[in-house]
């Protein structure tokens, strides 16, 4: 992988202890729900539920961890498909690129990409259109402030919005954020412009 090579001996550097510390089995279903995620089969790797689950094998990572492992894993099987490797072509350059890279973890990127890595390739140049953060949940709800740093007098009402954003590797991010009624209004606003707008499309 020419000009990519450094940037998976980076992206793995600073995983290495991650990885080491999954079981073989459970890395391997990590890897295949984010082939799953490339292929199109699953709208994102949800690494809050994985993390639950590794928790409770006993396994001691945080969301964030394992966030890092799915982008760097992610753009492994990325930049095999757009160079479309063969499964002996990524082994063979996952060993020269990233030394530290547990043996065990190696076979099993190996094994996921030679069983699913050719739909991996076909769907890779539509995966790059769609890039970007794709919106997977939208909520909100109504409250009264009892104290705030922008309201300027208590009982007034507010709205916090949820959102569950996917990102470009498909880890799902939560940004929740409150909004005064007239910021609410014009961010409503601006919505149905936008749907006025995609209608015309």
């Amino acid at each position: 992988i020419p000009e990519e090579t450094s940037g998976l001996c980076s992206d793995f550097g600073s995983t290495n202890e991650i990885i080491k510390a999954l079981p073989q089995d459970l890395f391997a279903e990590l890897c295949q729900q984010i082939i799953q995620y490339l292929q199109g089969h699953n709208p994102a790797v949800n690494t809050v539920e994985l993390c639950q689950r590794f928790q409770a094998a006993g396994i001691e990572v945080i969301p964030r961890d394992l966030e890092r492992v799915v982008n760097a894993v992610s753009f492994v099987f990325s930049i095999a498909a757009k160079n479309k490797l063969s499964s002996e072509e990524l082994s063979t350059r996952l060993g020269n690129a990233v030394g530290t890279l547990p043996k065990q973890a190696e076979q099993v990127i190996q094994h996921i990409w030679k069983e699913q890595g050719r739909s991996v390739v076909v769907l890779e140049d539509a995966q790059s259109v769609a890039a970007v953060g794709q919106l997977i949940d939208f909520q909100w709800k109504l409250g009264m402030a009892v104290s705030s740093d922008s309201c300027k007098s208590l009982k007034s009402p507010y709205i916090t919005m949820a959102l569950k954003v996917v990102d470009a590797s498909g880890c799902i991010t939560s940004k929740i954020f409150e909004m005064t009624i007239p910021q609410f209004q014009n961010f409503y606003s601006q919505f149905k412009d936008m749907a006025a707008v995609l209608e015309t499309v």
